[in-house]
């Protein structure tokens, strides 16, 4: 495998990928190309490296980049802007497109948590998209925000997400806050986030606060219906505490053929990022795309 920095542009911000080629490609030849999203305050290189590696060993050539404002792509620091991120995917898929050694005509995208809610938005509005995986992603923001709170703590966050909208209006500018008091991890999510994070200067720790308005009305199940004929696989955990699993079941129940929901039994959301519950993603997303994205 080897590994090629690369940069791109979208909405006038340059941003910061890694392309990933398998060593056997041949003079002339073409292999289909599998995008990768990464989620919530993550950066391509924390977990995404992994999944090149199992997706290039079948033969894939595959793109990881970072948003705008993220790692060192330029933009907003930190500032998560769900359709921002869309736009993004869409110049990187436009990116992979172009590659001499990728078949434009069999392009796939995966994404996880957040990034499994920014794949469907990219799959329903881009029919280039021919073969969508969505890892623990979200469904309704709304929903979902309100999921993993106490009564109390749920309006107070429409509290505190009222007064931020109105310091932005007044002053141009969002208070930048601690992920985890607009995340709300389990005990299991905080411990395994930090952990991974711990070595990997690049990722974030704050964000601004309009990112919850901005959440609260990005909802992917109003348009994954789009993405049928292409095909839709969803990937959930029964113990997710911090994206529930009836996010992708509402994703899978709203999408249309061809589709899959698959549900992992015993893991958390952060243990789908490491063995054993890791391989079983990549067995199930491999087959998923050998079968409607064939790498070569």
């Amino acid at each position: 495998m080897s590994k090629q920095a690369v940069t791109f542009y979208s909405q006038g911000c340059k941003l910061m990928g890694d392309l990933y080629r398998p060593d056997d490609l041949g003079d002339g030849e073409t292999r289909a190309g599998i995008l990768l999203c990464h989620g919530y305050t993550g950066v391509k290189d924390l977990y995404l490296p992994d999944n090149a590696a199992a997706l290039v060993a079948e033969g894939y050539v595959v793109l990881a980049f970072d948003y705008k404002g993220w790692g060192e792509s330029e933009g907003p620091k930190s500032h998560l802007n769900p359709h921002g991120r869309v736009a993004d995917a869409q110049a990187a898929l436009t990116f992979l497109a172009l590659q001499p050694e990728v078949d434009a005509d069999c392009l796939g995208v995966y994404g996880i948590s957040y990034g499994g809610a920014t794949v469907v938005w990219l799959a329903a509005v881009d029919e280039r998209v021919k073969c969508m995986v969505s890892v623990v992603g979200i469904g309704h923001g709304k929903r979902w925000m309100r999921s993993v709170r106490r009564p109390d703590e749920w309006f107070d966050l429409l509290e505190q997400s009222a007064t931020d909208r109105e310091r932005r209006l007044r002053t141009g500018e969002s208070t930048n806050v601690d992920r985890n008091a607009v995340l709300l991890p389990d005990r299991q999510s905080l411990e395994l986030a930090t952990a991974a994070r711990r070595d990997n200067p690049a990722a974030v720790s704050t964000l601004p606060f309009d990112y919850v308005d901005e959440t609260l009305v990005f909802n992917p199940e109003w348009v994954v219906d789009k993405i049928a004929p292409r095909a839709a696989l969803f990937i959930t955990s029964d113990q997710d505490r911090l994206v529930p699993p009836e996010e992708s079941i509402a994703l899978y129940e709203r999408a249309g053929e061809p589709k899959k929901l698959v549900t992992l039994k015993g893991y958390g959301h952060y243990e789908v990022y490491s063995e054993p519950a890791f391989s079983e993603v990549m067995r199930e997303t491999i087959a998923w795309y050998q079968r409607y994205v064939p790498a070569r």
